[in-house]
């Protein structure tokens, strides 16, 4: 199908459009910089119209639903999510560096959706308990989260590479990345709203789970995952906002938090539970 088409070679200019802010850095050129923003907005649009191509295929077929039903799509959306959080980025930052540490991410996303062979990319009609006017707003706002989550990755490992060039004059790489202080301050802005949109999808996922299976909360491995995944980020904003917490430590929690994220996202659809239709 087109979309698919359009998706895989969306792929790679992820992929270009990382190694081009890459070298931005490492060379210190703003004309690979730009070109790499030039490269994320070409595969964000692309990605975009692939999207509604793939819902719209949907009802063609007599199935119609929003594009998030099984783990392909969910993992196009994230890496969709993703690249349209890190462009607002970059377009209020007016600073590239980041796309060095944000666009892998959505880069893994899309190969491991568009190349593994244990993922199906045909459009699939829903089981029953999907058929939900819930669903859209509860994968909305999970994978905003995530995605949130995700650039609060990269903005960690981006303060702890910060850190190993205190005089931010030994190393043009490290030299080219943000002060410490913006970075700190971009992470905690991106967990909190990774936080609020994970609490708005928990408490949709539980309204809509109350309509399929007759209860708000089973304890599912899912749910008990993304659970924990809210207590650590609430944990880290509680830190911040009480303790002054700030740095490193924020930092690596953050990372702690995101590798959460991927086991809730990932391990646990290989789990016998409500939600092991997402493989």
């Amino acid at each position: 199908m087109i979309d698919s088409i359009i998706l895989s070679y969306t792929t790679f200019v992820y992929f270009a459009a990382f190694m081009l802010y890459l070298l931005a850095m490492v060379m210190n050129r703003e004309l690979l910089a730009r070109l790499g923003t030039y490269a994320s907005l070409i595969g964000l649009t692309a990605q975009t119209v692939a999207i509604i191509l793939r819902w719209a295929a949907s009802y063609r077929m007599g199935i119609g639903h929003a594009p998030f039903s099984n783990l392909y799509e969910s993992l196009i959306f994230f890496a969709w999510t993703l690249m349209l959080l890190y462009m607002i980025i970059e377009w209020r930052t007016r600073n590239r560096t980041f796309g060095t540490f944000v666009t892998p991410l959505a880069f893994l996303a899309m190969a491991y959706a568009s190349f593994s062979p244990n993922i199906s990319s045909h459009i699939q009609p829903l089981i029953p308990a999907l058929k939900s006017n819930w669903l859209i707003s509860h994968v909305i706002t999970c994978f905003f989260g995530y995605a949130a989550f995700g650039v609060s990755f990269g903005l960690s490992i981006m303060y702890l590479l910060k850190r190993l060039d205190a005089s931010e004059k030994k190393n043009i790489f490290l030299k080219l990345i943000p002060p410490r202080g913006i970075l700190d301050d971009l992470n905690y802005q991106m967990m909190v709203i990774g936080f609020l949109m994970l609490t708005l999808g928990i408490i949709t996922g539980s309204v809509w789970a109350h309509s399929a299976w007759g209860s708000y909360w089973s304890w599912d491995p899912k749910e008990t995952w993304s659970l924990i995944t809210w207590l650590i980020y609430a944990a880290v904003i509680h830190s911040r906002m009480v303790r002054g917490w700030k740095g490193k430590k924020i930092a690596i929690l953050s990372m702690v938090g995101f590798f959460c994220v991927l086991f809730t996202y990932f391990g646990v659809n290989y789990l016998a539970g409500l939600h092991s239709y997402a493989q």
